[in-house]
């Protein structure tokens, strides 16, 4: 809202600042002020129920604003709401009278006190009071002050109704007092000092409660009855428990465009406001709209109204002389709105790289001494263009974490840029991860990463395109059009125990993929494999074996051992890699209903089959094409990776190792006695001055399996 001290008064003879006005007028009158999110129930019967809360999944910001609605009445728990306000940030509701009732004889017969343990809400000190009422009374209002206990109460005592003043809160039958701001937790307590056995006749019970000022005034009637009474009370409420300054750096900040954030001094969490010169709702995207204060006169300091043009967020005086100075006003108000919106576009992207990310992937570069020299950081103008702004023909898939869309940067490179879905923090953390994992990575059987934007609303990650798709494509779904022959089977299997035993032994600081499947490994234009999605990949220092954590995975590939301990060791990694060789032998899935209940899982299925009718169970064209002592040896080695104790599975280093041993014994069989005299020959294979280079094209996996998230105890 527009004041004396931001008025500009001009007399404009060419009149360049006027025009542009008269554009935001137009634009702001044009839009409603909305303030539930946009496809949400606004009303819970006659209460208006305001972002960030809502009455369904989707339309509050998180579960402290999550309103029911039951029978046209709007409930925040199980107490009910009379109103809301975005302006104030406060909610009226209606609190049940905490009580203490006596028998004649001294026995109580009924008690219960008051609790509101909301954590978002602490009771108003300014709009409240705490009142207590009986003639034999003592209460007292408990609850927590700045993670510290804090209690304090008041005491109502009297003889008969004789003295007692309506409307007069002093002690005699009534007693109220105030409390410090910032109290939550709180709970109301109502005891008794002879068990009202004196006062039993007229007053056999005592009351408290927090209350409305203003809202409740005290009658002698109220001593003899006073229950199942509602009074009205004030909450006052916040977003999360952090600083504005923390919170801005997170995805789910909730101040939008035209908002400032402000701090509380004395609790925890922030609140949003309007800027000057704009009112709405500041946790809607465009809910602060501009006010047009030329449309109230109160509101401006014009001298004659009709020279009165609004600004966005403020307005101008001043005249016109002529037509030659509407035309520059034209050409000013034209070359004006650029300006802001390119303004706001840069404040934007500012904002979306500190919320996406941005500062702490910095920090975890930094730390990391992660080598990044060759990824480059898009502009959100550079993947529009390469993506025909997202056109949904470019799509390559869609899964979990994100949509793949395919892409031509400037200098004519394929790419496959990963649209990622980040909502929340764990989410964003994931995105963080791949990236430094990805950019500490230069081996050429592991999807390349470009580079990555982080101005745009959800993250971007942009990696090599690859033409022929996922693995499982070719073994578990049989492409009719090109199957994948004995040879090229092993020959990628090798390429994927030699990645992994990269990523665990080789690489500058061990890496664990965590999520092995044959939907996340790719198939060149040469169908070589290449490992990718490294979103749930953990980087460990030397010094550690395990990797303690919730438990990733997917079903079919988990290993048993990690599912067990929240323990996820290299062996992990050899287990999932187990199932991809038993699918490559097999052909089949690694979950599959068609199978008994027993056999639903592959690496069940495959071990058992292995002792006794292990080539019932393998590809036909495998069969055909490789040899029975080519086919056991590895189908032995699939079965120890599948071993249920992880110390009993070989490393990576020796699956790499064995399986080339395979692959030589097929072009020299002279070696199969002493191949192990090579090894030599297949340490050079994988060090890392002989890790690829190559700009082979290729594209993202895009996972169709549900990624599983388990939290084990």
């Amino acid at each position: 809202m527009g004041s004396s001290g931001k008025l500009l008064q001009i007399i404009v003879l060419p009149g360049v600042v006027i025009i542009f006005a008269i554009v935001a007028a137009a634009a702001a009158a044009a839009a409603a002020i909305a303030m539930a999110k946009p496809g949400c129930a606004s009303k819970c019967g006659d209460v208006e129920i305001p972002f960030p809360f809502g009455l369904s999944g989707g339309c509050y910001l998180d579960e402290d604003f999550n309103i029911s609605c039951h029978s046209g009445k709007p409930l925040i728990g199980n107490i009910p709401v009379s109103s809301i306000s975005i302006e104030n940030h406060e909610m009226h509701v209606l609190k049940l009278v905490a009580r203490d009732c006596y028998k004649r004889d001294g026995q109580r017969v009924r008690w219960n006190g008051n609790t509101l343990s909301l954590s978002q809400y602490t009771i108003s000190n300014t709009k409240n009071k705490f009142t207590v009422i009986g003639c034999d009374t003592y209460a007292y209002l408990s609850g927590v002050k700045n993670g510290a206990n804090y209690s304090i109460g008041c005491s109502s005592q009297c003889s008969s109704l004789n003295n007692e003043d309506n409307g007069s809160c002093s002690g005699n039958g009534c007693c109220e007092v105030g409390f410090p701001d910032g109290l939550k937790g709180i709970s109301v307590n109502v005891r008794s000092f002879q068990n009202h056995t004196k006062v039993q006749n007229f007053n056999p019970c005592g009351y408290a409660f927090v209350v409305e000022k203003g809202e409740f005034n005290f009658s002698a009637d109220y001593l003899k009855n006073l229950t199942n009474k509602r009074v009205p009370m004030v909450l006052d409420w916040t977003v999360g428990n952090q600083t504005c300054d923390s919170a801005q750096k997170k995805p789910k900040f909730a101040c939008k465009e035209n908002s400032e954030c402000l701090d509380l001094q004395t609790r925890q969490g922030y609140r949003c406001k309007c800027k000057q010169g704009y009112h709405g709702n500041p946790y809607l995207d465009g809910g602060c709209q501009d006010i047009d204060e030329c449309g109230d006169p109160t509101l401006n300091n014009c001298t004659n109204q009709n020279h009165c043009f609004n600004i966005e967020g403020n307005y101008t005086c001043g005249c016109i002389s002529s037509g030659l100075g509407l035309l520059v006003l034209l050409v000013g108000g034209w070359w004006f709105h650029k300006v802001v919106k390119k303004r706001r576009m840069i404040k934007q992207k500012n904002m979306f790289f500190k919320r996406n990310g941005g500062l702490l992937l910095q920090q975890q570069l930094s730390s990391q001494e992660a080598n990044v020299e060759n990824a480059k950081l898009f502009s959100s103008e550079d993947l529009e263009k390469a993506t025909n702004h997202f056109n949904v023909n470019r799509i390559l898939g869609q899964g979990g974490q994100g949509t793949v869309y395919k892409g031509m940067l400037a200098d004519g490179r394929i790419v496959a840029v990963k649209k990622s879905k980040v909502i929340d923090e764990g989410q964003l953390k994931e995105f963080i991860n791949e990236v430094v994992i990805l950019s500490q990575i230069n081996h050429r059987n592991v999807v390349k990463l470009i580079g990555c934007c982080l101005e745009t609303e959800v993250p971007l990650l942009v990696y090599e395109y690859v033409a022929n798709g996922t693995l499982s494509q070719y073994v578990n779904c049989q492409n009719e059009e090109f199957s994948l022959t004995w040879d090229m089977r092993l020959r990628i299997a090798a390429e994927i125990a030699g990645a992994l035993f990269y990523l665990h032994s080789i690489a500058s600081m061990p890496i664990y993929h965590r999520d092995i499947k044959s939907t996340n490994i790719l198939l060149d234009d040469k169908y070589r494999a290449k490992v990718a999605d490294f979103g749930t990949s953990r980087s460990i220092t030397i010094d550690q074996t395990r990797l303690t954590t919730l438990v990733h995975g997917t079903f079919g590939y988990l290993d048993p051992e990690y599912f067990q301990s929240s323990q996820f060791t290299e062996k992990s990694d050899v287990y999932s890699f187990g199932v991809v060789i038993a699918e490559l032998l097999t052909g089949e899935k690694a979950i599959s209903s068609t199978r008994t209940q027993e056999s639903k899982s592959l690496a069940t299925y495959f071990t058992q089959s292995v002792e006794n009718n292990l080539f019932d169970i393998i590809d036909s064209q495998v069969l055909k094409e490789g040899k029975k002592e080519e086919i056991i040896a590895v189908a032995n080695l699939a079965k120890r990776c599948l071993d249920l104790n992880g110390k009993k599975r070989p490393t990576m280093r020796e699956v790499a190792m064995e399986l080339e041993g395979v692959r030589m014994l097929q072009k020299a069989p002279k070696l199969q006695q002493n191949y192990e005299e090579h090894e030599y020959v297949q340490e050079g294979m994988y060090k890392p001055w002989d890790v690829s280079t190559s700009s082979t094209m290729s594209t993202l996996s895009i996972d169709t399996q549900p990624l599983v998230s388990f939290q084990t105890v």
